[in-house]
């Protein structure tokens, strides 16, 4: 049996089994997926004082708060293309790590960045994380 086959199959397992304790209807294996995401953000939720203070620490780097979208947002602006591509090549690894992917937009030698947590349209904890070593590694 392919990987991809034992997977689906155990995200139906897992599905009926949780069937009796979430509801009377079939849960499909996405729906249980995108459940445990919202699931994970939620254990990286600020609490109000460490939002305040994260908010206050990025914005003296120069970030701002978007908050209309409850979003970070920063544009950096490196020497040449090269240069902005390394970067964002050194925080696409990054991200990959923390399973948590900025929203970007690169222009030659600019770099625009966006964090938010989608699955709760919220800051969290990974945005604050992830805003911390894209500073680290822009100033490398």
């Amino acid at each position: 049996m392919s990987s991809f086959m034992f997977i689906r199959h155990t995200g139906r397992l897992v599905a009926q089994l949780l069937q009796p304790v979430c509801s009377k209807q079939v849960i499909s294996a996405s729906a249980l997926s995108s459940h445990y995401s919202r699931m994970t953000s939620a254990v990286h939720l600020l609490t109000p004082e460490e939002r305040n203070q994260a908010i206050q620490e990025l914005q003296s780097m120069g970030w701002t708060l978007v908050t209309e979208r409850d979003a970070l947002y920063k544009e950096f602006v490196f020497k040449t293309f090269n240069q902005a591509f390394g970067f964002m090549t050194r925080v696409a690894m990054q991200a990959e790590k923390l399973n948590h992917h900025p929203e970007w937009f690169n222009a030659y030698n600019k770099v625009h960045i966006t964090l938010t947590t989608h699955d709760c349209d919220k800051l969290t904890r990974k945005d604050v994380k992830l805003a911390h070593f894209i500073d680290k590694v822009s100033t490398s």
